[in-house]
């Protein structure tokens, strides 16, 4: 089984929208799918589709101050997270809650990150031409505007998943791309 498999990722999430039949917790849910599908082949227009003009990205490791607030600043995140290279991620859920106003989602997030990205951060790896494993327990809290978009994410992790990354090299089977239906190669 492939350490990264991105269709883990909104697995739990389909599972749900099949049997769920309360319409507002099925537009919430497919809501997600939508984010969540969109982040993997990083479409920014279908990304961003789902992301409320006063968004804000909280992750608890960090200043407040450098938070991502409202929609133009959550678009700079994603393009810098693209730029990095580290788009290759799954969250294996295995905790997913569903309200009228918050989805939350609680798992373990796998990321592969470039050893080119992280010699720019200054963590020593072997071959910067291969990925590495960042992994750690993760709940993301997304709330949901009065517009039906996601008011942001609320992020907190368990541990550090950089701390021993580069004792962490992935093989390129290690990992499974989301291709949508209907992509060329």
């Amino acid at each position: 089984m492939a350490v990264i498999d991105q269709h883990r990722t909104w697995l739990k999430v389909e599972e749900r929208l099949a049997t769920e039949t309360d319409p507002v917790l099925r537009r919430n849910l497919g809501l997600l799918v939508t984010h969540m599908k969109a982040e993997a082949v990083f479409d920014l227009p279908l990304l961003m589709s789902t992301v409320s003009e006063t968004a804000v990205y909280k992750t608890f490791v960090q200043d407040a101050a450098t938070w991502p607030r409202g929609k133009a600043a959550v678009q700079e995140f994603y393009e810098g997270f693209a730029a990095s290279g580290a788009r290759k991620l799954c969250m294996d859920l295995d905790r997913l809650v569903v309200d009228r106003d918050c989805i939350l989602t609680e798992g373990t997030m796998r990321m592969a990150w470039p050893g080119s990205t992280l010699q720019a951060m200054n963590i020593v790896v072997d071959d910067p031409d291969a990925d590495y494993l960042y992994e750690t327990r993760m709940a993301i809290l997304w709330p949901i505007a009065e517009d039906g978009l996601f008011n942001g994410e609320d992020t907190y992790v368990g541990e550090d998943g950089f701390a021993g990354i580069a004792d962490r090299k992935l093989n390129p089977d290690d990992i499974v791309l989301y291709e949508p239906a209907g992509a060329s190669h």
